[in-house]
């Protein structure tokens, strides 16, 4: 049986910008920043297992961002129910 892959928001600390969309494949990059000045980058996009997530987040390790966040947006379970 196929499991789609979950869909997951990493963030970041400081801004990432777009053009590192290419180098996090399937990932959209959005930077934000709050109103007191505090800038964060969320990547979001499909994980399709363990391994996946893990090669994200090394990636982000390897660019020397300080990671504050990582959470499935949709859980396998509650997407199977709808």
């Amino acid at each position: 049986m196929h499991t789609p892959p979950t869909v997951y928001e990493i963030r970041v600390a400081g801004l990432l910008g777009r053009r590192w969309e290419a180098w996090f494949e399937g990932f959209a990059i959005a930077d934000c920043t709050a109103p007191d000045g505090t800038s964060t980058t969320a990547l979001i996009g499909p994980v399709t297992d363990q391994a996946a997530l893990y090669g994200a987040i090394s990636r982000l390790r390897d660019l020397g961002v300080t990671l504050i966040s990582v959470r499935p947006l949709v859980e396998r379970g509650e997407r199977e129910s709808r």
